[in-house]
């Protein structure tokens, strides 16, 4: 099955008023994340970062709206400046080698001995 890829707005940071503008967004914080799931169980990834930006007077300008159409135009303004297929492939990466292991963890038993049981309790 193939990665299914969904970005998340965690928060943004907005100035009050700048620029003759109100609700002026100024860093993004964002989550890229993916999922694969294979035999019946899911793998995931992701990358978590905090993008900056910088209106100046006179640009287009969008305002700040509490909507699905507001989070898609600032994930364009993230696709605009990210490297999504490098984020993409990372995350492939990491999903591959949950779904095939290259390493594993190694202990001495005498180091995490077994809990011993418990004996049964007459009554």
């Amino acid at each position: 099955m193939a990665i299914t890829y969904k970005w998340s707005i965690n928060q943004m940071n907005a100035h009050i008023q700048a620029e003759g503008e109100q609700n002026v967004i100024f860093t993004v914080h964002w989550t890229y994340s993916g999922s694969e799931e294979v035999s019946g169980q899911t793998y995931q990834a992701s990358s978590i970062g905090a993008e900056s930006f910088t209106y100046v007077a006179g640009e287009p300008f969008v305002p700040y709206a509490d909507t699905e159409a507001f989070e898609a135009i600032v994930i364009g303004w993230l696709e605009g400046v990210l490297d999504t297929a490098a984020m993409a492939a990372s995350i492939a990466a990491q999903i591959q080698k949950q779904i095939t292991p290259i390493n594993e963890d190694l202990y001495f038993t005498w180091m995490n001995p077994p809990i011993p049981p418990i004996p049964p309790v007459d009554v």
